[in-house]
């Protein structure tokens, strides 16, 4: 049982269609630059990162088209929803994505955006492949044949 100062894991937002678009290769946890307004407005529970991905420029990694909500309470110190935002990573992680992007033609795709046991926001990002039409549709095949034995078993006992 966790003691009272320990948090679990809280998911925000996951970029469910990822894994069905795109063949993830690897994971990387990477923390994010926020203002005070972006985390009020995150820990709501309104953001989404479906249409997002990331980028490196000039020697970092940055956040694109993710959408932070502006948080209502704050007024004139808001935030725009949808700037770029810089990722946090060691030199040696930014070196290896970069290079994965350049050279392999891969892409950077958020998995999930959550907050840490620490309280400090997190994205789980994927290093990524865009699958073609007939691997999704293999994919959909196999994840209806899953479903099917499951329910098949199941009758079976």
């Amino acid at each position: 049982m966790p003691e009272k100062n320990e948090r679990a894991i809280k998911v925000v937002a996951e970029n469910r269609k990822a894994r069905f678009n795109y063949a993830i290769e690897d994971t990387v946890e990477a923390g994010i630059s926020l203002t005070g307004t972006e985390v009020k407005s995150i820990r709501n529970g309104k953001t989404t990162i479906a249409e997002s991905y990331a980028d490196p420029k000039g020697g970092e990694i940055w956040l694109i088209n993710a959408n932070i909500p502006e948080y209502l309470q704050a007024n004139r110190f808001n935030h725009e929803p949808k700037r770029p935002r810089k990722l946090l990573l060691h030199k040696k992680e930014i070196n290896k994505l970069a290079g994965a992007v350049e050279r392999n033609g891969m892409t950077l795709i958020p998995l999930k955006l959550y907050f840490n046991e620490r309280g400090r926001a997190k994205l789980l990002l994927g290093l990524a492949k865009g699958k073609k039409l007939h691997d999704k549709r293999e994919t959909e095949k196999k994840r209806d044949w899953n479903r099917e034995k499951g329910r098949l078993m199941r009758a079976r006992g």
